[in-house]
């Protein structure tokens, strides 16, 4: 069973800056689509952005471009996501994730062809 790591989450004011990681125990991110995703209370999850770990291929939904960047560090086996001015909206469990080996096609952060997923990290933003 794999089961993604994260951590780093935390309690900030909006504007302020986290920094998460996905420590993924049982597979390499070597040559994989992962995403990074979140859920807020009574919400669906969502997909926040996704890295193909291959070649650096970065996807981001519209609300965190420019805003969050996903990004790789093959020899700790991590993939991060920098999270700058956070909002209140981006309160939420975060939950990173690799792609179902079967799917290919462009790495995009689509819940359904997602799996292993973890615990969790919660972020907190106050206005």
């Amino acid at each position: 069973q794999v089961q993604p790591v994260e951590s780093g989450g935390g309690a900030v004011q909006a504007g302020g800056s986290l920094k998460l990681s996905c420590t993924p125990s049982t597979y390499t991110i070597t040559r994989r689509c992962v995403g990074w995703f979140r859920q807020a209370p009574g919400k669906e999850r969502e997909g926040v952005a996704s890295l193909w770990t291959g070649n650096g291929f970065t996807f981001y939904r519209d609300s965190v471009k420019g805003r969050f960047t996903i990004s790789q560090d093959n020899a700790k086996n991590t993939v991060y996501l920098q999270m700058d001015n956070l909002k209140p909206e981006d309160t939420a469990v975060y939950y990173c994730a690799p792609r179902a080996t079967q799917y290919g096609g462009p790495c995009r952060p689509l819940v359904p062809a997602f799996e292993d997923w973890g615990q969790g990290t919660q972020v907190t933003v106050s206005s």
